[in-house]
């Protein structure tokens, strides 16, 4: 089984990912679409048996969490490229899910990310969050982020990731990347924001949020008086509001949504679709937590219409609602009429029909 030649194709092409699974050809994404390698053969049991050894590379650890947990998540490196790699089992075979991280960032201003969110990260403490369904360029704005702060403030920034994917190199500020997992850096996530404030960072970047007590020691670290950024896999602002208040028990609630009401700063929800050019591009939700908002949030029942209806009111200091982000989109003739329609639920359609028309009316007087 010739990997490098697999890596080599990806490379050439500009693929997001590879796929390896038993029974079919190496497969390529590229540009969200799945295309096989036609010059190469259909993958066999011990093809993937080659793949795990080429990737795995003896590390006794990794071998052990994956006969232990029957999956094993990574990273490797090829040809200065890193790659983050999902090892799994499907019918007693191996498949591989490999990421491909490109070398050099993209700059913040070309990811179509509203500069709101760059301004709040000069908060000195208080909880940013970047949310957005698997494959909706978290990562890659996350570390768009992190290399503005870096370059633009004198900060400690101290980064939880699983596994590390761009290596950040200090500028302006002092960057400590972190790998977390079994033989890694640190354990676990938890541990790990717990270890951070000991470390005299300002701010601190946890590359998932996926329990209460990650949770929990994030939020002490923002009233402790740091800057805490973090990742969800949420699809829209209110839904992580609800998200991260049922990590509680319900009698624990009323004390939670105090928190995130004082010290959630912005949460912004991010989409990716194929443009018109054949590009994706990015469709942002952006909620500023001002009065209003973190008056919804104590609320003793989370609405999540109310939390949409607070987005939509409070444009002017600087939120932005899906609708809008869609409308823009289309007038701008970047997406077309039914992809806009196709992010919005059908009670909302007129909603997006009449900001359609008012942006072009706009347009038109200008």
């Amino acid at each position: 089984m010739n990997m490098d030649k697999v890596l080599d194709k990806a490379i050439e092409v500009d693929a997001s990912d590879v796929h390896m699974i038993c029974g079919n050809k190496p497969m390529l994404r590229i540009a969200r679409e799945l295309r096989p390698i036609e010059e190469m053969e259909v993958l066999t049991p011990q093809d993937m048996d080659e793949v795990y050894d080429y990737l795995v590379r003896g590390n006794l650890d990794k071998d052990e969490i994956f006969n232990k947990t029957r999956k094993l998540d990574t990273s490797y490196e090829y040809k200065g490229i890193r790659l983050r790699v999902n090892i799994s089992l499907s019918d007693n075979i191996p498949l591989c899910t490999l990421r491909l991280i490109k070398n050099t960032l993209p700059s913040y201003e070309s990811l179509g990310v509203p500069d709101i969110v760059r301004r709040m990260t000069y908060q000195p403490q208080g909880l940013i969050l970047v949310t957005g369904k698997t494959n909706s360029g978290k990562t890659t704005t996350l570390n768009a982020l992190i290399n503005d702060i870096n370059e633009n403030q004198n900060r400690k920034i101290l980064t939880l990731e699983n596994p590390v994917e761009y290596k950040h190199h200090s500028k302006k500020s002092l960057i400590v990347q972190k790998e977390v997992g079994k033989g890694r850096d640190i354990l676990t996530f938890s541990d790990g924001v717990k270890n951070s404030l000991r470390e005299d960072c300002d701010i601190l970047v946890i590359g998932e949020i996926r329990d209460r007590e990650t949770m929990e020691a994030g939020i002490e670290m923002a009233e402790s008086g740091h800057l805490v950024i973090g990742t969800l896999h949420t699809k829209s602002c209110a839904e992580t509001i609800d998200r991260m208040i049922n990590f509680y028990e319900v009698r624990d609630q009323a004390q939670i949504k105090y928190l995130l009401s004082s010290l959630l700063k912005l949460v912004v929800s991010q989409r990716l679709l194929k443009g018109t050019d054949g590009k994706l591009t990015l469709v942002p939700e952006v909620m500023v937590v001002d009065n209003i908002i973190s008056g919804v949030i104590r609320k003793d029942k989370l609405s999540v219409s109310e939390i949409e209806d607070a987005i939509q009111s409070n444009l002017e200091k600087g939120s932005i609602g899906l609708t809008n982000s869609l409308a823009k989109l289309f007038v701008e003739n970047r997406i077309t009429l039914d992809q806009a329609k196709s992010q919005v639920e059908e009670k909302n359609i007129d909603t997006l029909n009449r900001t359609i028309m008012q942006l072009k009316i706009k347009r038109g007087t200008n």
